[in-house]
């Protein structure tokens, strides 16, 4: 009998002891209660608090200083939702203090945020009740509300937009089409400006050729006063180094990597100074602009220097020339035109032709100049 009574004893020490753990638990949850004293506050908030539930931390700038104790509808206004929060005392309520929802994590449990507030704005005084903070419009919004909105926007965007979208779609299907379609051509681009900055394998030197001229026959009267042979004009098509070919249809290309020593222009000013020396004749060579007294001046015109490859390769020469007296009056013009076939299709060969014609319109401009002076 005694021995059951003891048992009896144990058994409503150990109930006790559940209980009071228990009692306890709850007091400081939903109760507010803890190690130091604490204050109870009513917050207000104008939409859906979606996964905020009793317990939920409170947190003040950040460090936590209480939790939410209640959770509860205004039965005056559907749009109400109201947390009551049990905070220590000491926390610095004011009346401007800012109520948020954050939450822990990016999947986290969400929590009440209570954000600084203005030194001088009055402390929230709890004499009189449980004074009431509102939390401003968006405050309770979760991550869900947030991204639903933010997709909503997007939607809108591309909706209103949705022309200028295509046609910019569009727009990068055609350029990049043309980008396909000159692939070859980007390729030569970047590896002239990989040749250009330096790099890349060394580029083969072209094939370049000179004027060959053979000794002007001396004239039968020479000229007396000096020459002054111009630097000869032409259209841009002939301003250049590269040996030219003519297509039947009148078009102008280079002739392979065939090159001159020098642009045609100043080739055909030089190789007329040096014809002009050899037949005994005193001349100089200036560009246009330039006037040197008691000189007579040779004005010369490139109108062709190309090689015609059609029906069989044919060098044509053709310039016309004018001279003018001291006074800047034109006393004399001709058309010099010359042509002289090619041996075939080679550099070397095409070269010797051009040397052949240019020799011939060269000799019958000496004598020419000579007889008109």
């Amino acid at each position: 009998m005694e021995t059951h009574a003891r048992y009896i004893a144990v058994g409503l020490f150990v109930l006790t002891i559940i209980a009071a753990g228990f009692g306890f638990v709850y007091w400081l949850n939903n109760n507010g209660g803890g190690l130091g004293a604490r204050a109870f506050y009513r917050i207000r908030f104008e939409e859906s608090v979606a996964g905020l539930q009793i317990g939920a931390a409170v947190q003040f700038n950040g460090i936590r200083v209480g939790e939410v104790t209640a959770l509860g509808l205004d039965p005056h206004d559907p749009r109400g939702v109201t947390a009551t929060i049990a905070v220590d005392k000491d926390t610095p309520l004011r009346a401007d203090t800012k109520v948020g929802v954050s939450f822990q994590g990016l999947l986290g449990t969400p929590a009440i945020s209570l954000n600084g507030g203005t030194p001088g704005a009055p402390l929230l005084s709890t004499a009189s009740g449980e004074p009431v903070l509102v939390a401003e419009p968006g405050a309770a919004q979760d991550l869900t509300q947030a991204a639903r909105q933010a997709l909503q926007h997007v939607d809108k965007i591309l909706s209103d937009n949705s022309e200028g979208i295509k046609s910019t779609i569009d727009n990068i299907k055609t350029f990049s089409g043309a980008l396909a379609r000159n692939s070859n051509r980007i390729d030569g681009i970047m590896a002239g400006l990989e040749r250009l900055a330096g790099g890349g394998p060394a580029e083969k030197p072209k094939p370049t050729f000179d004027l060959l001229l053979p000794k002007s026959p001396a004239p039968g009267r020479a000229p007396k006063g000096q020459l002054l042979v111009a630097m000869p004009t032409a259209v841009v098509a002939l301003q250049t180094q590269r040996m030219l070919a003519r297509a039947p249809d009148g078009q102008i290309s280079p002739f392979g990597d065939a090159q001159w020593s020098d642009a045609l222009p100043n080739l055909v000013q030089a190789k007329a100074v040096e014809s002009f020396e050899d037949a005994g004749i005193q001349v100089a060579a200036a560009s246009p602009e330039q006037q040197l007294a008691s000189s007579d001046q040779l004005l010369i015109d490139l109108r062709d220097f190309t090689i015609a490859m059609s029906p069989a390769p044919v060098a044509n020469i053709a310039f016309s020339a004018k001279l003018v007296d001291q006074n800047g009056h034109i006393v004399a013009t001709k058309l010099f035109q010359a042509s002289a076939p090619a041996q075939g299709t080679d550099a070397p060969q095409i070269a010797a032709a051009f040397d052949q014609g240019f020799a011939q319109a060269m000799a019958e401009l000496v004598i020419w100049t000579s007889d008109s002076i």
